[in-house]
């Protein structure tokens, strides 16, 4: 599952964040709305590539390579997001998810990433609300109570969120209301 909130901040209260980079793929993209825009189109473009040329779907690990990549070829200039990627393995199924920094380190873990303003209270309420082997509504539950209760401590994070559920056979998005002061 992968999840988002809605504002920029200042600027907007329903600023996508997170984008669909193949059927069973996600990219979360907080930081600088203006590179959070050019990154996705970037990416969206060369997985588009990517799938054309070898006629298959791009697998997670290959899309966090892809991504890393083109974070370290602007390291001395570089956009102003921390990429979060989710998804299920083509052929197996498996679950993946990993970040990377502002420059294209990457870290893949089994449990589960943060990124954004609100980091500190999501590790707070992640590592207590989350168990492995959870279903999918169980992780529904977990995530939105996670960044339910991270924004409310977090002056800067509000206007709710969009949570989307990975599964196998579908693809569940639902949409948080919060505070919106």
């Amino acid at each position: 599952a992968v999840v988002s909130t809605q504002s920029t901040g200042t600027v907007s209260c329903d600023f996508q964040k997170i984008f669909p980079m193949g059927k069973k793929l996600f990219i979360g993209l907080p930081g600088l709305a203006t590179d959070v825009q050019t990154f996705a189109n970037e990416l969206k473009f060369h997985t588009n590539l990517y799938n054309l040329s070898e006629n298959r779907e791009l697998s997670p690990k290959t899309f966090l390579s892809m991504v890393s990549n083109f974070l370290y070829q602007r390291r001395f200039g570089p956009y102003f997001i921390e990429p979060v990627i989710a998804g299920l393995d083509p052929k197996t199924d498996e679950p993946f998810i990993a970040s990377t920094d502002l420059i294209g380190c990457p870290m893949i873990t089994n449990d589960f990433v943060v990124a954004g303003t609100c980091l500190e209270q999501l590790y707070g309420m992640c590592e207590t609300l989350y168990k492995p082997d959870m279903q999918p509504e169980e992780l529904f539950e977990c995530i939105s109570q996670s960044l339910l209760n991270a924004q409310d401590r977090d002056a800067y994070s509000g206007w709710g969120g969009v949570v989307y559920v990975i599964e196998p056979n579908k693809i569940t998005k639902r949409e948080l209301k919060a505070r919106q002061d």
